[in-house]
């Protein structure tokens, strides 16, 4: 796990007239932020129980499962990940490389009640990929590393799939007076738009998005959507225009390689979705794990 940089990008600054930087976790060791509340996860239960520790279970659109299976080998842990069977072949291949069992799945929706029925029924843990305190823990030192690197941040904007990334963020900035955060869904899958507008959780019907990782109904048991309604003021929504748009300007102009989910937040700057002209904007680019064939047609 690494302390990611925090970039200028003179391009993004350019189109808001704002100072831009991004913070660039598409470089951690497997391509996402998600490695840091994996490890945080894996880490407190080996402190807590050395080894009397059962199997692991999981659901994952992909980078999360890839990050707890990369955790659970280094500790010695057996795994399996519910997946939904459309994932990218490229996050699919990494949780075979680290050891895991796959167990595909019809959609997200299906992977995470599969995979928390499996739990109960075997006994195994099931580690939340954003509604466990650990995963939101992990994600949370983000927030703190953008503070520390420039505490002059007016505004940090951050995707939101389940909410797990920006419930650590938000949490994390509110020690900060003058900070606030931003979330950024996908137009194919609001949950927290939908339901904060509903006053509660609420099933939304989820459409195909380039944002894989940002796609799924909300847990109706997860703890982020009271973080969310109580710490994240604005929510913007973006569309696949958008996010085509912010993912292939992000290669050109940027030299790298996101995902749909990681370009979320680049999206909702370059299309104006939010409003942050003359202000301090710290950009959360969360994830780069995408197939070359969905890259190469995006190009």
């Amino acid at each position: 796990m690494l302390r990611t940089p925090l970039r200028a990008s003179p391009w993004l600054s350019s189109c808001a007239v704002a100072d831009v930087r991004l913070k660039l976790e598409v470089l951690q060791p497997t391509f996402s932020y998600k490695i840091r509340g994996a490890i945080n996860a894996v880490q407190k239960l080996v402190d807590e129980r050395g080894r009397d520790i059962p199997p692991l279970v999981t659901a994952s659109a992909g980078n999360h499962g890839r990050a707890l299976a990369h955790a659970a080998r280094i500790a010695g842990l057996a795994l399996t990940v519910y997946v939904p069977r459309e994932a990218p072949r490229t996050k699919l291949d990494a949780i075979r490389a680290a050891g895991a069992t796959l167990e595909p799945c019809l959609d997200y929706d299906d992977a995470e009640q599969r995979a928390k029925a499996a739990a109960t029924a075997s006994g195994a843990l099931y580690i939340s990929p954003y509604s466990h305190p650990d995963v939101i823990a992990g994600a949370g030192t983000i927030g703190l590393e953008v503070l520390d690197d420039w505490p002059e941040v007016d505004v940090i904007v951050v995707p939101i799939g389940g909410g797990g990334l920006i419930s650590g963020i938000a949490i994390a900035a509110a020690s900060c007076a003058t900070a606030s955060v931003a979330g950024v869904e996908v137009a194919a899958s609001n949950p927290f738009t939908r339901g904060l507008a509903a006053g509660r959780i609420v099933p939304i019907d989820v459409q195909p998005t380039l944002a894989d990782g940002l796609a799924g109904n909300l847990d109706p048991e997860t703890v982020t959507f009271e973080i969310v309604r109580r710490l994240v003021p604005t929510i913007a929504v973006v569309d696949e225009d958008n996010l085509r748009e912010a993912m292939a300007g992000t290669v050109e102009r940027e030299k790298l390689v996101v995902e749909g989910a990681g370009a979320a937040a680049i999206a909702a700057i370059l299309s104006c979705r939010l409003d942050v002209r003359e202000r301090r904007v710290a950009v959360i680019v969360s994830g780069g794990n995408i197939d070359t064939e969905k890259l190469r047609s995006l190009l």
